[in-house]
């Protein structure tokens, strides 16, 4: 899913962004947008990359130093709900400027880091079963991962902590932690 705002004086839907104020750090104004534009905090987005072509923007030529974070849908409670939406990446809608790149370029960028590492951005906490894990890796992936495969790639990142999981349907599954 992707967080997009409702735009304020034109139609449509648009990813969260705002001007950069003079004297002002970059993710200063990033948390500023997140918090005014969608009531979002504490996020800890990191930089994807820079949007410079001269024509992506009809008011002039605007950088855009485009953000990312994978965040847990709790995260995004309180996000005002009349003016924002979180909608499938598939299917983010007719968006202004180069923004649907952005959103393919998020995409590719986020699944590269899951496709070798276990859980980069903490999504799971600190211990979880392999079946947690391949489920939030599958969700990433957007298609079902093979478990075997799946397991012999991520094995070696992940650290066994000698216990199970209790009060769960059918056996207890060993539980990991990253190394």
């Amino acid at each position: 899913m992707v967080l997009e705002v409702r735009r304020p004086h034109q139609p449509g839907w648009a990813l969260p962004g705002t001007f950069h104020h003079e004297g002002e750090l970059l993710a200063d104004a990033v948390d500023r947008s997140l918090r005014d534009k969608a009531n979002v905090r504490g996020l800890h987005p990191r930089q994807l990359h820079v949007f410079d072509d001269p024509h992506r923007d009809d008011r002039g030529w605007v950088l855009s130093v485009a953000h990312v974070d994978v965040v847990r849908l709790e995260q995004l409670e309180s996000r005002f709900a009349d003016t924002t939406r979180l909608v499938p990446i598939e299917t983010p809608g007719r968006l202004p400027y180069d923004h649907a790149d952005i959103i393919t370029l998020a995409v590719e960028h986020i699944r590269s880091r899951y496709s070798d590492r276990p859980d980069p951005d903490g999504l799971l906490g600190h211990e979880f079963t392999l079946r947690e894990l391949r489920i939030a890796h599958e969700a990433v992936a957007g298609h079902t991962l093979q478990r075997d495969t799946f397991r012999r790639a991520m094995e070696p990142h992940l650290e066994p902590t000698g216990t199970t999981t209790a009060g769960t349907r059918g056996r207890p599954a060993e539980l990991f932690r990253r190394r």
